[in-house]
């Protein structure tokens, strides 16, 4: 297709493009404000070895993937649960709680989740310190060349708000609407492709050249034609 042919699908369809987009991100934003709020705080705990030794960093590297799959674990939550004085059970505190690891900081990350900012602290500094105490118990007993310092990073944890996001979804929205809409011109575009709509429609389909076109003829504005009467006889000219 020539650019002039996309344009002249623009002129024709671009309507429904807009249409789309606006329609997009007016359903997003609506549907962001009937969303609930939702924060999150995030703790960071760093776990670095007692003396800089090649073999003691790689082996706190690998440790450090195993802290972060046996801290989320229902007895666990349910000791987070109890310090922090939570009104939730352990399954539901957990699908709240992300922990992920870091090896090349030496830091693991404990993300909550929740409605407000007071509780999305509460669970990511309580899931926190109860693995600070266990590692630091555990690690009291070895070696002290051998230990891994197990440390909280601070306590004041900032919570902004992740959910709703009214213009972040709206725009989201339109972007989505936006590519629907190219998507359904073209796809009307594509059922109307074995149609002789057009003389360039008629030369790529045919591979002949259009010498001439009949103009459409509107048949309302067409003047009446009244019908000429039959000339009358008499009986004498009939005699």
């Amino acid at each position: 297709m020539t650019i002039q042919e996309y344009i002249r699908i623009l002129r024709k369809r671009g309507w429904i493009i807009l249409l789309s987009a606006l329609l997009a991100a007016i359903a997003a934003y609506a549907i962001s404000a009937i969303q609930e709020d939702v924060y999150r705080a995030s703790a960071h705990v760093s776990t670095v070895p007692a003396r800089p030794d090649w073999g003691l960093g790689n082996t706190a590297k690998d440790l450090m993937r195993n802290f972060a799959l046996n801290i989320r674990t229902p007895e666990n939550a349910g000791e987070a649960i109890a310090r922090a004085q939570l009104d939730m059970n352990p399954y539901e505190f957990l699908g709240n709680i992300e922990v992920a690891d870091d090896a090349s900081t030496f830091t693991i990350e404990f993300q909550a989740k929740a409605g407000d900012q007071a509780t999305a602290r509460n669970m990511a500094l309580s899931l926190a310190d109860l693995f600070v105490e266990e590692r630091t118990q555990y690690y009291a007993q070895q070696d002290k060349d051998n230990r891994i310092e197990v440390k909280l990073r601070t306590r004041e944890l900032p919570a902004p708000k992740i959910q709703p996001n009214p213009r972040v979804n709206a725009l989201a929205g339109s972007v989505l609407g936006l590519l629907f809409g190219i998507a359904l011109v073209l796809f009307l575009t594509w059922l109307e492709a074995d149609l002789l709509r057009t003389p360039s429609a008629v030369e790529r389909t045919l591979d002949m050249p259009v010498l001439g076109a009949i103009p459409r003829v509107n048949e309302q504005r067409l003047p009446m034609r009244v019908p000429t009467p039959a000339p009358r006889v008499s009986a004498t000219e009939a005699a």
